[in-house]
């Protein structure tokens, strides 16, 4: 039975929440409120038996404009959850009405609520990794290597939470949101599939470029990030799909990973890129991430 706390919101009604329920456990504390907006909430799934445990962040795609915590894989969660490594789903606000970076600084509160409660859920502050594909997989780069966020002086205890992570595993990263720069090297991409307007509040390139620069992980590589574990669906190679399937396939292509896999090899960061026909030892973002947060003998 899902056991809930003073910090609960209402659990809302969902399309497919009896699907969902079959297929993965329910949260051990669900739509936990870490700010004052219905859309700030996370699910908390505790791993079984004596902690402190590791914890993995999920943080949903969906072009920073739908999607849902809920939708995290089953399997995945399941095979965290038996490592015995806890997992927390993030939801956050979307575009237009709240634009980026909104998205970005709704996880990082997340982040640091979630280390605020580790002592009540029996988390390991050392041992927090992330999680999640598309716009979520961006939101999981900017925290995994931006500085620490932490701000040791504020009154607000969770603002002086850390920020940083010890590993991250994005699928389907767009590694940066200059789109001159998807222009330049997505095959196929001849025209940005957005307005600016919609995922920034302007359109006006000299208010846009400060928050380009500041959420896109190509510009964002230093010598202290953690270890990167990044997957995308098709080979570099590979002729661009005919039809609808051709707008989601550049949008997720692989020579984002490519270009930021280039620049953590030469910080001397970890950095394993893996897609059809170039596969890994870890197989998948949940085997990177058990392999990276647990105990090290």
């Amino acid at each position: 039975m899902t056991r809930r706390c003073a910090l609960l919101l209402p659990i809302a009604a969902v399309a497919g929440a009896a699907q969902n329920k079959r297929a993965k456990p329910d949260p051990t504390y669900a739509d936990v409120a870490y700010g004052p907006e219905e859309s700030q909430a996370l699910d908390f799934y505790a791993a079984p038996g004596d902690g402190p445990h590791p914890l993995a962040v999920y943080i949903h795609g969906g072009g920073f404009r739908a999607g849902s915590k809920r939708g995290i894989n089953a399997a995945a969660l399941g095979q965290l959850l038996a490592a015995g490594v806890s997992v927390a789903a993030v939801e956050y606000r979307f575009v237009p009405k709240y634009p980026l970076p909104t998205a970005h600084h709704d996880s990082r509160r997340a982040l640091q609520f979630l280390r605020y409660k580790a002592p009540e859920w029996d988390l390991d502050k050392t041992r927090v990794g992330a999680f999640g594909g598309s716009a979520g997989a961006q939101i999981c780069l900017w925290l995994a290597l931006s500085d620490d966020m932490a701000r040791p002086d504020s009154s607000d205890p969770i603002e002086r939470e850390s920020t940083r992570l010890a590993a991250v595993a994005p699928g389907s990263a767009q590694t940066t949101m200059d789109f001159r720069w998807w222009l330049a090297h997505i095959p196929g991409y001849t025209e940005p599939h957005r307005s600016p307007q919609e995922y920034f509040g302007a359109s006006d390139p000299k208010r846009i470029a400060p928050v380009v620069e500041k959420i896109s992980a190509l510009n964002l590589v230093s010598a202290d990030d953690p270890p990167v574990f990044m997957t995308y669906g098709m080979k570099p190679s590979d002729p661009i799909p005919e039809g609808k399937r051709a707008s989601g396939w550049k949008v997720h292509h692989v020579n984002f990973g490519i270009a930021l896999k280039k620049k953590l090899d030469a910080a001397g960061v970890e950095a394993i890129l893996q897609y059809p026909g170039h596969r890994s030892q870890y197989g998948s973002a949940a085997g990177f991430l058990i392999a990276k947060l647990q105990p090290k003998p």
